[in-house]
């Protein structure tokens, strides 16, 4: 069993060369048909099992046909780690989608609609209190 250490620099080492894999390597075109980058790698304990989370930028055509590709380049890249990483045993590869980016970019969207929904707000009740630019009535004491 590899120590925690090891096993994140093992991932890191895998998200690099399959970052540049993605760059110049795998020739299918349809993993060009998307804008596919490499968002994290999950290596198991026992480093025979890696999991690559991709995010693919297009529609939802052109990320069915990259995720098609990736899964046909498994082997391909599997072969290209096992020569660029020194391990005793590669580890097999899997391409799961990541939604994540797409999700920041939804929550960030509702956070700016409710800002901006909320300022109108604001700047009545403030205009009612007698103050302006948001700051609050204060009272001497």
């Amino acid at each position: 069993m590899a120590t925690n250490r090891r096993v994140s620099r093992v991932a890191e080492l895998i998200k690099r060369e399959v970052s540049q894999m993605l760059l110049n390597g795998i020739k299918d075109d349809r993993v060009g048909t998307g804008m596919v980058s490499v968002t994290d790698v999950d290596v198991s304990g026992d480093l025979q099992h890696a999991k690559v989370y991709v995010s693919i930028y297009g529609t939802e055509e052109a990320k069915a046909e990259t995720m098609a590709g990736l899964k046909s380049a498994t082997g391909y890249v599997r072969s290209e780690l096992g020569s660029r990483v020194r391990l005793r045993r590669t580890p097999e590869v899997v391409f799961i989608e990541d939604h994540s980016i797409e999700r920041g970019t939804k929550v960030l969207s509702l956070l700016n609609q409710l800002e901006l929904q909320r300022k109108p707000e604001n700047f009545e009740n403030d205009a009612e209190n007698g103050t302006e630019d948001g700051e609050s009535a204060k009272s001497v004491t």
